[in-house]
């Protein structure tokens, strides 16, 4: 899996792509979370448009991101997940826990008004 970040508007973009399976890549990206939470940083916005699997420990990745943000007053949001990810975040109801969208204009004006 590969990922990248930026911020925009204060908010903390990052895009997800390959196989979220928990690796290495799962330990980077909580790195960078939490600089960005240490910085001030309470909104992300994750695209997982790209996201072709997802595991358990994948799972386990995106749940500790959101408690990571919303135990600190935060919100994250997921954008734009494939079929496959979709039916995933449905059949372990995950889907009433985290924010999902399709379209990113509003998922930032859901970020913004949290």
């Amino acid at each position: 899996m590969t990922f990248n970040y930026k911020t925009e508007d204060d908010i903390l973009k990052i895009n997800l792509s390959g196989d979220l399976i928990g690796e290495d890549n799962g330990i980077d990206i909580i790195e960078v979370i939490n600089d960005q939470i240490q910085e001030g940083r309470m909104l992300c916005l994750i695209d997982i448009s790209e996201l072709r699997y997802i595991n358990s420990s994948g799972i386990g990745v995106l749940i500790t991101i959101l408690t990571k943000f919303r135990n600190k007053g935060g919100e994250l949001c997921l954008l734009n997940p494939s079929e496959s990810v979709k039916k995933l975040l449905i059949i372990t109801k995950l889907n009433a826990i985290f924010t999902i969208e399709s379209d990113e204009e509003k998922a930032v004006s859901i970020l913004k008004s949290a």
